[in-house]
């Protein structure tokens, strides 16, 4: 019998990988709460209907790539998506809209669609994402953005294109919207086959075609730009002008509309170079009408989603070198001296370090050539003698320098040890 392999469209995220993921979640993490954003947590699956009241039944997400599934109560669930709409229903569920002023939150994990696998985009891939809920003011798309940018240079990633446009209110966007089919109309037969079928359910969603004969078709499309009503040029100037007071450059893209319904004004994406078509890293906008949509009080809202596959894609390309290093590994050979080394390594554990200890009862010998691979600063050593002793041969795996220290005497040096770790550390990265 064969072995099991995993689902097509997903894939195991290895320790060798692991560590890019975890700088890219604290990086995060401490950026948001700088920020004052609090974490949300929701449930990865929902009811079909949130995401197709949500992100609306005429996108692609939800005609063509939902996980839908019928559980044993009959009821029809969906694995999320995207995280808005979940966002969204918990805001109005549990009346975070009560405490007043705004809800930032933020979230991170897991979003599945059914689409064709490739280079950063699988069927289960993650984000993370933010909402800032309770303001209309163009301050909150500015600051949505400034966030992502900051995140993106703490990651060390500097060249980044953010592309910027509006969407305007839901009357602009039907105004648009006539206009735009009235021009494709007159090249229904010379658009791909997807765009023919967008043509009446979603004509805005043309302008966004990978297809060639259709981008160029598009190229000639109206402009949105040009048909939004004053109080949504006064916000998208605004929101303009305060992200060029920031020094955050941008491009205008008319042809930027974002694949779901809900959006209103400001739409964004930041292009990263090196991702080849999957090069969108972060994307956002606003959508103030989907909190009332959902059932909630009628509540301006703004934010994005950051996917990491395609951001720790770009940092491994980068060859951004990360330490994973432990501060110490544990040899030792003999009955009592292998007892010692684990009271020893835990020892050192609650005193904040990181330890290795060899399991393999092999000679010294083998277990020392494990320790210089292990990329460990130092190693601890303890044999027959050292058990009889109570010390432990403290050895500095880069300079080679061995010193023997009483065991009752680790905990006591804490800091000195801590002083030489961190000395050895920088030697060894110059």
């Amino acid at each position: 019998m064969g072995f099991i392999q995993v689902s097509r469209g997903t894939r195991d995220i290895l320790p060798d990988e692991v560590i890019y993921w975890q700088h890219v979640e604290a990086t995060a993490r401490q950026l948001l709460h700088q920020a004052a954003y609090r974490e949300l947590r929701t449930p990865i699956f929902e009811q079909t209907n949130l995401f197709e009241r949500g992100i609306g039944e005429a996108t692609d997400v939800v005609g063509k790539e939902m996980y839908t599934f019928k559980d044993r109560g009959d009821r029809s669930i969906t694995l999320r998506p995207e995280g808005t709409a979940g966002a969204v229903r918990s805001f109005i569920e549990n009346k975070l809209h009560a405490q007043g002023g705004v809800q930032r939150l933020w979230y991170i994990g897991p979003m599945f669609r059914y689409e064709r696998p490739g280079a950063g985009r699988q069927r289960q891939f993650h984000q993370i994402g933010v909402e800032a809920l309770g303001s209309q003011d163009p301050r909150a798309d500015a600051e949505v953005i400034a966030i992502a940018s900051q995140l993106l240079k703490s990651l060390g990633i500097p060249d980044w294109t953010l592309s910027l446009n509006s969407l305007g209110t839901a009357e602009d966007r039907q105004k648009y919207r006539e206009a735009l089919v009235n021009y494709l109309n007159q090249y229904k037969d010379d658009l791909d086959p997807d765009s023919q079928d967008r043509l009446q359910r979603n004509p805005l969603r043309i302008l966004d075609s990978k297809d060639p004969k259709t981008k160029e078709i598009a190229q000639s499309a109206p402009n949105i730009l040009d048909y939004l009503g004053t109080d949504s040029k006064q916000h998208f100037d605004r929101v303009r002008q305060l992200l060029t007071d920031l020094d955050i450059t941008y491009k205008l893209n008319p042809c930027l509309v974002r694949g779901l319904d809900y959006y209103t004004h400001t739409a964004f994406e930041f292009e990263l170079e090196g991702l080849g078509n999957q090069a969108t890293v972060c994307g956002g906008g606003r959508y103030d009408r989907l909190v009332s949509e959902l059932g909630g009080p009628e509540t301006p809202a703004v934010g994005w989603a950051i996917g990491m596959e395609r951001l720790i894609l770009l940092l491994q390309n980068a060859e951004i070198a990360l330490n994973q290093s432990v501060d110490f590994y544990c040899v030792a050979r003999g009955q009592e001296a292998e007892a010692q080394a684990l009271l020893i390594c835990q020892n050192l554990r609650g005193n904040g370090f990181s330890v290795e200890m060899d399991l393999s009862g092999s000679a010294f010998g083998k277990q020392l050539k494990r320790a210089n691979r292990s990329g460990a600063i130092a190693c601890l050593i303890l044999g027959d003698t050292e058990a009889c002793d109570r010390t432990v041969q403290l050895k500095w795996l880069a300079s080679g320098e061995q010193e023997s220290i009483a065991q009752a005497d680790l905990s006591d040096l804490t800091s000195q040890l801590q002083n030489k770790l961190n000395a050895a550390k920088a030697n060894s990265s110059t």
